[in-house]
Order: C-alpha cells, then sequence, then structure tokens
C-alpha cells in the first residue's frame, strides 16, 4: 500500500500520547547511528531527564511519524515438513473487509 509523511500537526499530536519515558528516549536516540556503547546513551537520556524534568518533552525536530495504507499484509508461520501456514488479507477499498485467502507453502 501507499505511505505518506504526517504533518508536523498529526506528529506533534501522536508524539504527545506516547509515554514520556519513549519522549525522551526519542531525544536521546540517534536513530540507526552506530553507538559507542550503552553507557552513552542512558547518559544522554539522564541529561534530557533533568533537562525536562516538570516541563512537557517537546517534539523532536527529526521526529515525525508515516502514514501506511496497507492493501495487502501476509502472515507466514513455518511449520514442520515445509508444510507452512500462509495467510493472506487483501482490501482494495479502504471501506471494505479484508479479503482472506489461504496460500500454499
Amino acid at each position: 500500500g501507499g505511505v505518506e509523511r504526517l504533518s508536523f500537526e498529526e506528529s506533534e499530536r501522536y508524539f504527545g500520547t506516547r509515554p514520556r519515558g519513549s519522549r525522551l528516549g526519542a531525544w536521546a536516540s540517534r536513530q540507526s547511528q552506530d553507538l559507542p556503547d550503552r553507557a552513552t546513551l542512558e547518559r544522554s537520556f539522564r541529561e534530557l531527564e533533568m533537562k525536562y524534568e516538570g516541563r512537557e518533552v517537546p517534539l523532536p525536530p527529526f521526529w515525525g511519524g508515516y502514514r501506511l495504507g496497507p492493501t495487502t499484509i501476509e502472515f507466514w508461520q513455518g511449520r514442520a515438513d515445509r508444510l507452512h501456514d500462509r495467510l493472506v488479507f487483501e482490501r482494495t477499498d479502504p471501506t471494505a473487509p479484508w479479503a482472506t485467502r489461504r496460500l500454499f507453502p
């Protein structure tokens, strides 16, 4: 399906619903960049806890959300002897129910 970036307002609204620790973690993390050690991440988190003590944690300028509108989802479960289960859910109209079918492995 399609993917679209959320507006700043939608991202901010969603960010505000996340637990406080998760919001601080978003600031502390340089997502997918090399991390020299766990202590670096934990130190950054503690510093942010102090910085925002008693205040709301704002949306980081580098953080944002995306809306995914899937049209096909497949669940695959490995089973013995290659007799795997594969279930496919498809929907071409977002207001219609999902159609379900089973595939051979």
